[in-house]
């Protein structure tokens, strides 16, 4: 196969066959600027003079032929060397720029070239950079790079730079994915060989080699996207490790260590690159402590591991009809395309999809030199919070595993132990730990969630990033951190999402006095909150249940990312194992979710769906409440009560009142719904008889209620059913509702002005000043001042009041500007505004929207995220003109949207002067009006 250039582009064929011999001509270009540079004068190839180059072709995971396979082909006995140094040769290969295809200087002809030279590599494109080193103090990266590192290897890269211990290593960017994803998962040209030369690059530093049994290098594989995505991507440990490296490792470090560390290794590998369920392994291990009478894995011994390994190679052969891949090299491979892989998981795409994240290019792959906290006893790991995420206490907050590995932890495979446990038996490690976090602190103005690990006494950071909390902790964090003056008002502000304050909207335990004697069992509070709901025991169960309105718990021995689904539909959950940094108390508490884990006073038999405790036996659909601020199981359903705002929570808010320009006003159908909106802050905006009439009408038996109806306004039944029948509708969201009411009805606007008006005056008679709005059609006007004359001679005073219009049709946003002729202020009613503009009964949206979701046609539900493409664009034109006839036009909106951040910071972009939402929404919209004067 042939090769060529252009002025404009070096395309480098890969070779055919797989390997082959390439004999380098030294011939030059008459015009070639490189005057000691071999080139192919037929094709215009300039190669730096070498003997031979062995080039491999590049494989995919399930193409890279075997080492020994390999070894047997045409003198490919150095195959090992030769391949670590493609990457330096490749360097040294340049396009020989003005290339025109005339005959080189030594006159050899055009076809001794083509059949000399016959197959040369794919070069890297030189205009992007995608694998980027850091360690040893040295980073080319930083935290402002994340979109392109990934937040792992962005914070990875800084804290190198800023002098902590980090393990080196290497990032593979988020871009280098995105070409993966978008090329038919296939690597991009060059970037195998790019990642050869980081991993040659770290060889370096450590004086280590991939593969060399005397002097090994373990490498970690892990995923990081731009966004948090705790659990869904994946991540191997141990790598490079084979027989002959674990033998030379097992001279170094011990043989328990060493076998420890291969059959972690094996099972890792195996689940994440190869797709064998990790069960598999679990059974041969649980086996094999029985058989030793063993409780604990750290109970194995050497001999014990040595015979785990054999097994679980056997368990490799018979998943996949093939032996382990053996050559260290093959195996970074398949690790890098498995982490690239797993960014299009199930799992990630509904995490992200739950959590709305839009917009990344992919994940990025994090390879690390391994460090080791399975070394024995003043070795081990753990995660922590530099603050409690539940509650915000300014405390350290975390775990530790003595004699174990990171995933041990995180994946909530054993239940570690406090935090202090580290202070006792590692008390320098633990020292430095602690400054290490205030730095961090410092450093970030954050709070923030870090795992390290800790080998013979030796203190390693292996990951920093902002840390999950709750809506309660967030706040705290927040304003404790500005009185500390570590960050100001506006910092703090941006500090708190919107999830976080509708946590804290969320309701309590009635009286927890009132349920200790029901407490069943005690777990750990991993995730704060009351949860009541029936017990499911897998996702798929948990969503289907949700699906038909059902509120469940999911019950499970431990949460895995592939029941992201189930546990965002469960109302708590509850695990037998795992801790406080577990992957089911992480999410949870991203999601703001109840939840207890480490139970390990109960027993989950997930194949008869059952828990079991003592003599207590828990089915499916039973009854149970969970406590995640105490970690307690309760048998039954507890009642619960709304929420009570916290001071700390009226002191951020009070910030955030500061900082907003958009006036927010809550929705009230009924005096509770004022109530609640008062109780959250803010002034009510009264709905009127708007709806149509059917939502108004009882539900149940149509015998049943024409019945009641007419014994209660004492007409007989049949007028009543031939009232009913005159007002049904075809569509009643689109047929006779708001002013078609009041102009069929005129009484109806006469009754509710009235209403409005005397209510009006009643209150400012006792000092408290009102300012009705009456929002009407323009036919409604004189119907409304005539009542509102006849209300203040009545009642022998008088008030001030405005009457403007709600813009809930197309049309009316396209006249806005004749309607400003009368109205004194604009409400968008964006819920009927969508529903008009796109074509969409309310009614009828659920048959089809989520098919709409699921296949991309639509980004988002419009009736919960604002289209500011189609029904936005309406909103600017209509107060555009509306404003150019009435410069002093009042305009806002009223309607869900007025609660949802997103569409919040485009109404307050658009210039609109209000948002009026539902009650419990009320203190989002406050903040999310706040934020969007804080980022500009």
């Amino acid at each position: 196969m042939s090769a060529h250039c252009d002025r404009n582009r070096a395309t480098w064929a890969d070779a055919t066959p797989s390997i082959v011999r390439l004999r380098s001509s030294r011939v030059h270009h008459k015009t070639c600027p490189m005057k000691k540079m071999p080139y192919s004068a037929t094709k215009g190839v300039c190669v730096r003079s070498m003997t031979y180059l062995y080039v491999q072709k590049r494989p995919t995971a399930m193409e890279w032929p075997p080492v020994e396979e390999l070894r047997r082909r045409e003198g490919v006995g150095r195959w090992g060397a030769e391949r670590r140094s493609l990457a330096r040769r490749r360097a040294q290969a340049v396009r020989c720029e003005g290339c025109n295809g005339s005959e080189p200087q030594s006159g050899r002809s055009r076809s001794w070239t083509r059949k000399r030279l016959q197959a040369v590599a794919s070069p890297v494109p030189t205009t992007t950079k995608r694998v980027f080193t850091f360690g040893k103090g040295k980073s080319e990266g930083d935290k402002s790079m994340k979109s392109l590192l990934g937040g792992k290897g962005a914070n990875l890269a800084e804290m190198a730079s800023i002098g902590l211990s980090v393990p080196p290593g290497f990032t593979v960017s988020t871009e280098a994915c995105q070409e993966y994803q978008e090329g038919g998962r296939k690597l991009p040209a060059g970037l195998w060989e790019e990642i050869l030369e980081g991993l040659s690059a770290v060889e370096e530093v450590m004086g280590a080699r991939l593969g060399d049994p005397s002097k090994p290098l373990l490498l970690s594989v892990r995923s990081g996207a731009a966004v948090s995505m705790p659990g869904m991507m994946d991540t191997v440990l141990n790598l490079g490790l084979n027989d002959e490296v674990v033998a030379g490792l097992a001279l170094k470090s011990g043989e328990r260590f060493a076998y420890d560390s291969y059959r972690r290794f094996l099972d890792m590998f195996g689940n994440v690159v190869m797709g064998i369920p990790h069960s598999l392994f679990e059974e041969k291990l649980e086996a094999l402590k029985a058989v030793k009478g063993v409780k604990q894995d750290a109970d194995l011994t050497a001999a014990d591991l040595k015979e785990l390994v054999t097994r679980y190679r056997k368990v490799y052969t018979e998943a996949k009809g093939e032996q382990f891949p053996t050559d260290p090299k093959r195996q970074l491979y398949m690790a890098v395309i498995a982490v690239f892989d797993s960014w299009d998981s199930p799992r990630a795409n509904k995490y992200r999809s739950i959590n709305q994240i839009k917009g990344l290019k992919g994940t990025a792959v994090n390879v690390q030199c391994m460090v080791f906290g399975n070394m024995g006893n003043t070795s081990g790991t753990g995660v922590l919070f530099t603050r409690n995420p539940s509650t915000g206490e300014k405390k350290l907050y975390g775990e530790f595993l003595i004699n174990a590995q990171g995933e041990d932890v995180v994946a909530g495979i054993r239940t570690p132990e406090d935090l202090d446990k580290m202070k006792e038996c590692m008390p320098q490690a633990y020292d430095e730990l602690v400054e290490n976090c205030n730095i961090l602190e410092r450093h970030y103005k954050e709070m923030m969630d870090i795992e390290f690990t800790v080998q013979e006494n030796r203190l390693w950071m292996l990951q920093c990033r902002t840390g999950k909390r709750t809506g309660k902790g967030a706040v705290k964090i927040a304003v404790d951190m500005v009185n500390e003056g570590l960050v100001d008002k506006r910092s703090a502000i941006k500090m708190v999402e919107a999830g976080h304050l509708d946590q804290l909207l969320h309701p309590q335990f009635e009286d927890p006095s009132a349920y200790k004697d029901k407490v069943i069992a005690t777990g750990l509070p991993a995730s704060p909150g009351a949860a009541v709901g029936q017990v499911v025991f897998t996702a798929d169960d948990a969503e289907a249940w949700h699906a038909q309105g059902k509120a469940v718990i999911l019950v499970r021995t431990e949460t895995s990312p592939e029941d992201v689904g189930g546990m965002h539909a469960a109302v708590g959950i509850l695990t037998a194992r795992g801790g406080m940094t577990s992957h089911a108390a992480v999410v949870a508490r991203g999601w703001g979710k109840c939840c207890v884990s480490g139970c390990s006073d109960i027993s989950v038999n997930e194949a008869d769906k059952v828990v079991v405790l003592g003599d207590e036996v828990i089915q499916e659909g039973d009854w149970l409440s969970l406590n995640g601020s105490t970690g307690e199981v309760i048998l039954g359903k507890q009642p619960l009560s709304p929420p009570a705002l916290s001071g700390g929570l009226e002191t951020f808010m009070s910030w955030v009142d500061e900082t907003r320009q958009l006036k927010v006003m809550a929705n009230a159908d009924t005096p509770d719904d004022a109530l609640t909106a008062r109780n959250n802050g803010f002034p009510v905006t009264i709905r009127l008889l708007d709806p149509p009439l059917h939502e108004f009408l009882p539900e149940g038996n149509i015998e049943d209620i024409v019945t009641e109806l007419a014994a209660e306004t004492g007409t007989s039944e049949d007028e009543v059913f031939t009232r009913i029948e005159k007002l049904s509708e075809v569509n009643p969201m689109l047929g006779f509702r708001g002013c078609r009411l009041g102009i069929s009805y005129p009484e109806l606007t006469k009754m509710q002005a009235r209403a409005i008006f005397e209510a009006a005056i009643s209150m400012s008679n006792q000092g408290v000043k009102v300012l009705p709005e009456i929002m009407e059609f323009e036919h409604q006007l004189s119907l409304i001042r005539t009542v509102a004359q006849q209300v203040f001679t009545e009642m022998g005073t008088s008030i001030s009041y405005k009457v403007g219009t709600m813009i809930e049709v197309p049309r009316a946003a396209l006249v806005a500007d004749e309607i400003a002729e009368q109205a004194e202020f604009f409400s968008f009613g964006t819920n009927d505004l969508t529903q008009m503009t796109f074509g969409y009964s309310r009614d009828d949206v659920g048959k089809f929207l989520p098919i709409y979701l699921s296949k991309g046609i639509l980004q988002n539900d419009p009736f919960e995220v604002l289209d500011q493409k189609g029904v936005g664009q309406l909103i600017k034109i209509a107060a555009e003109r509306g404003r150019r006839a009435r410069p002093d036009l009042k305009v806002g909106i009223c309607g869900e949207h007025g609660g949802e951040p997103s569409s919040v910071a485009f109404f307050a972009q658009a210039g609109l002067d209000y948002v009026s939402c539902s009650p419990f929404r009320v203190p989002i919209a406050r903040l999310a009006a706040a934020q969007v004067v804080v980022v500009v």
